[in-house]
């Protein structure tokens, strides 16, 4: 079962051989990987150079931005399965990909996610925030509640039926609306794996300001009004806020814990 994993990146020297470690050490190894650049200066490319054997495609140039580089790698895929992995993040394991590999392997499951935690920066064994997800029910849309996007993978099939392509017109909100329209929408059969996917640097686009915070939860509430989800904004505001501080406090029942 071959699996596409698709990296958008600009400017990631920093980071990227990080990403590209972790996909190289899977256990699974039939993985399809696909880099869009979005015209590097600093290294990158250099970088990627290296690693071209693990490559499958690689496009450097100039793009608009995060999701309509993500969609332009998905439009390229051919595996059986396709999920994203951002260049400041990486596979929390070696057996991350033979995990849903493994669930996948199961007809009536059309798509999976699972956990994720945020890691400072410069020190990614220092874990800041666990974000733990829970099995999918309807009404939890109507909490904010969302699976950790880069933990989400998703069968081709279901893709060419439905598009798992980002709406630009949401901005940041553009992975809540893709889950939304997948889950809600056109009601795939999803599986939750309890178990931690995907360590995040810390400082992503949607996460940067209060201004962006605000912004990315109006865009939020408008692709839950255009999939006509009915829900309480300030029943969702109270709920995500909480959820936000839980996923802070399991982080200190999780320190001794190594990814």
């Amino acid at each position: 079962m071959k699996i596409s994993i698709v990296t958008a990146c600009y400017n990631s020297v920093a980071t990227i051989s990080d990403t590209l470690r972790t996909i190289q050490m899977q256990t699974h190894q039939d993985v399809e990987h696909i880099i869009i650049d979005g015209g590097s200066t600093d290294g990158t490319l250099e970088i990627l150079e290296k690693n071209k054997a693990h490559i499958a495609h690689l496009t450097s140039e100039r793009d608009n931005g995060l999701y309509d580089a993500m969609n332009r790698g998905i439009s390229k895929a051919t595996g059986d399965i396709i999920g994203l992995l951002n260049s400041d993040d990486m596979l929390a394991h070696k057996d991350v990909l033979s995990t849903i590999a493994n669930k996948l392997a199961d007809p009536r499951v059309d798509a999976c996610y699972g956990d994720l935690v945020y890691v400072q920066q410069h020190n990614i064994d220092k874990v800041v925030r666990y974000w733990k997800s829970c099995p999918y029910r309807t009404e939890l849309f109507g909490k904010g509640w969302m699976p950790a996007h880069p933990t989400f993978y998703v069968r081709k099939e279901v893709h060419d039926k439905y598009s798992m392509l980002f709406n630009l017109d949401y901005k940041s909100a553009a992975d809540y609306e893709v889950v939304l329209r997948l889950l809600f929408t056109h009601k795939i059969n999803v599986a939750y794996i309890p178990e931690i996917m995907v360590k995040m640097r810390l400082g992503g686009t949607s996460n940067q300001s209060i201004k962006n915070i605000i912004d990315q939860n109006k865009s939020i509430m408008r692709a839950l009004n255009s999939h006509n989800y009915e829900y309480s904004s300030f029943k969702m505001f109270c709920n995500k806020l909480l959820d936000r501080v839980q996923q802070y406090r399991k982080v200190g029942y999780n320190q001794e814990q190594s990814f």
